[in-house]
């Protein structure tokens, strides 16, 4: 959405406008420009063509969770590259543990996200809290406000969060098995971080450089409860991508699906009780 086409020889590329050279030939005007969308199916075989471009509460969610489910067990049966956008209501309703075995299982080959869902995910890795509650009994922990930042602290101590599970003393969670299963990560930082964390980029520009790296052949995108970093990968995306959108605002899925994305599929539910469903169908799936 915010690139320019440049042309160079008998090809066209999109260009985003910081990255335009001098001498570059950019097309200007909308005179002899003909763009060709993808075709959209006359009858849908699969959960993204079924559910079209909507988003909705009122919807079946076991049975898209199962859709889902099908959908990510297939596209990484046949080679595909599947890439999560987070944000720390992952670890805040309890979804934790099924992004982490949906990274241990191989069906995540990156993880977008900002500083709080690494910082959330380690300090519930760690103290069993998140944002001072205790994840599993949702009872609040004696002096649990300042868990999050004892966290921070602690990850700065071992120097990164790899240097942190290589000394073991983050032995779980999402972060944890990116480092034991090579999946790049990258946290890209705001102006309202606590910390940061030491391997945040607080290069905006940089960062987006990094997100594209990851993003580089993907196929699929599942966008969970991070409208900031879920809109910033959406504009790198080309209409073709699958992407799947989970919060439980809808509102905010709403706004996501608004960004021009084809195969887009917009699922207004709970993220600690959908994803869990996604996993359970997926290990069904493996056996």
């Amino acid at each position: 959405m915010d690139k320019c086409i440049v042309v160079k020889g008998s090809k066209a590329f999109c260009v985003p406008v910081r990255d335009v050279k001098k001498g570059d030939e950019i097309i200007v005007g909308e005179a002899g420009i003909k763009i060709t969308p993808p075709e959209r199916p006359r009858e849908g075989v699969n959960v993204f063509e079924f559910m079209g471009s909507s988003s909705s509460s009122e919807r079946p969610t076991q049975h898209i969770a199962k859709q889902v489910a099908d959908d990510i067990y297939n596209t990484k049966k046949n080679g595909g590259k599947i890439v999560i956008v987070g944000g720390p209501a992952i670890v805040h309703t309890g979804a934790d543990d099924s992004v982490s075995e949906l990274i241990r299982s191989g069906y995540i080959d990156g993880v977008l996200a900002g500083n709080a869902l690494a910082v959330h995910d380690i300090e519930y890795a760690t103290l069993g809290t998140s944002l001072g509650m205790n994840v599993k009994d949702a009872t609040l922990a004696y002096h649990g406000h300042r868990n999050h930042m004892d966290t921070i602290n602690a990850v700065f101590k071992a120097g990164s969060i790899a240097k942190m599970v290589k000394s073991k003393k983050l032995t779980k969670g999402i972060m944890y098995e990116c480092v034991k299963n090579n999946v790049p990560f990258v946290l890209a930082g705001s102006i309202r971080d606590d910390g940061p964390l030491p391997d945040v980029i607080t290069d905006v520009a940089e960062a987006q450089r990094q997100y594209k790296k990851v993003l580089k052949g993907v196929d699929m995108v599942i966008m969970i409860s991070t409208m900031l970093h879920s809109i910033a990968t959406g504009n790198m995306l080309p209409a073709s991508v699958k992407v799947i959108v989970v919060d439980i605002s809808q509102p905010t899925v709403t706004k996501l699906m608004d960004r021009g994305t084809w195969q887009a599929l917009g699922i207004v539910s709970d993220v600690g009780a959908f994803l869990p469903m996604v996993a359970q169908q997926i290990k069904k799936r493996s056996k």
